[in-house]
C-alpha cells in the first residue's frame, strides 16, 4: 500500500491511499483532520475509513509525515560517501537531527537560502516508524517500520562546515524534501536490496545500492532506540551514497531553476525544483 498526506483543491489537509486514478481520502474514525502520524500511533493504518477519490493533478502532495516527533538522520553511512569525504572508519553511526519545519513534499520547491550558494543534493531512503519501542534488538527492528519513502537531505554546505556539528547546514527552511508517499514494507521487500538514484536536471549524479550502507536499516533503528524511544511517525533518513556535489571537481551546486529527482525502485520518485529565497 502507498499512503500520502496531501492538500485538496478545497485546501483541506488529509491523508489518502494511492489507487488507480488518484488518492482515496481516508479518515481516522470520527477524528477530523487526523494525520498519518495519528493513524500510525493508533495502529489503524489498515482500518481507515475511505472517502472521496482525488485525481493526482488536483492535489498538492505534502511531506509524508508533516509533523514527526523526531527526524533522525545518519551521516556518512555509505562506503563511497565516507571515502569521498576522507572520513576514517567509525565504530558508531554519525547521527544528527532535522526539524519538522524544514520539510517539504514532492513537487514543492527546495529553497536556496540567501546566505549561501553551496546548496547540495543528498538522495536517501527514509524510514517511517510504525510501532513504538526502546532497546529494540536488530533482529526485530524491521518489525517497527511502517514503511519507506524518498528523502532529499538538501544541505547548505558552508553552514554545515561552520563547526564539526551538522545541524545549521541541515535545517534551513524548505530543504528537507520527503515523499511522494509512504510505501508499506510488503511492497518494498528487503530494504538493503534497493537502489538510490539521484538525478540533477536529468543527469544521474548518485546511483548506488542500499546494500552498500555501512549500518543497514535494522542496525540504525536498533542503535537509535538505545538512546531515545522511537515513536510512530518518527522519520529516519538513512544516509546518502557517494557522488554529492561538494566532492566533485569543480563542485556541483544546485541552483535556481534546477530540477532534482530521487528515485528508489518500488518506493517511487521524489521530484523538486530549486528556487532562490526572496
Amino acid at each position: 500500500m502507498r499512503y500520502a498526506t496531501f492538500r485538496t483543491a478545497e485546501a483541506r489537509t488529509v491523508i489518502g491511499r494511492l489507487e488507480q486514478g488518484g488518492l482515496r481520502e481516508l479518515a481516522l474514525g470520527s477524528t477530523p483532520g487526523a494525520g498519518l502520524r495519528a493513524a500510525l500511533a493508533a495502529g489503524a493504518l489498515a482500518r481507515l475509513t475511505p472517502g472521496p477519490l482525488h485525481a493526482l493533478e488536483t492535489v498538492q502532495l505534502l511531506p509524508v509525515i508533516p509533523d514527526p516527533e523526531k527526524i533522525l538522520c545518519a551521516g556518512i553511512n555509505y562506503h563511497t560517501h565516507r571515502i569521498e569525504t576522507g572520513r576514517a572508519e567509525a565504530a558508531h553511526p554519525a547521527i544528527f537531527v532535522r526539524f519538522a519545519n524544514t520539510l517539504i513534499g514532492c513537487g514543492a520547491p527546495i529553497v536556496r537560502p540567501r546566505q549561501s550558494t553551496e546548496l547540495d543534493y543528498e538522495g536517501e531512503l527514509a524510514v517511517v516508524i510504525g510501532r513504538p519501542g526502546r532497546h529494540i534488538p536488530t533482529a526485530r527492528a524491521l518489525d517497527h517500520i511502517a514503511g519507506y519513502s524518498c528523502f532529499n537531505d538538501a544541505s547548505v554546505r558552508d553552514w554545515q562546515r561552520h563547526n564539526s556539528q551538522f545541524t545549521p547546514g541541515k535545517n534551513f527552511p524548505a530543504t528537507g524534501a520527503f515523499g511522494p508517499w509512504l510505501v508499506t514494507p510488503e511492497e518494498v521487500g528487503d530494504p538493503q536490496a534497493l537502489r538510490v538514484t539521484t538525478r540533477l536536471n536529468g543527469v544521474v549524479v548518485q546511483d548506488q545500492s542500499t546494500a552498500e550502507m555501512i549500518w543497514p536499516v535494522a542496525e540504525l533503528v536498533s542503535y537509535l532506540a538505545e538512546f531515545t524511544g522511537l515513536a510512530p511517525g518518527d522519520v529516519i533518513a538513512t544516509g546518502t551514497p557517494g557522488g554529492v556535489g561538494s566532492r566533485r571537481e569543480p563542485p556541483l551546486w544546485m541552483k535556481p531553476g534546477d530540477s532534482v529527482e530521487v528515485s528508489i525502485g518500488p518506493v517511487g520518485t521524489l521530484v523538486n525544483r530549486v528556487v532562490q529565497e526572496d
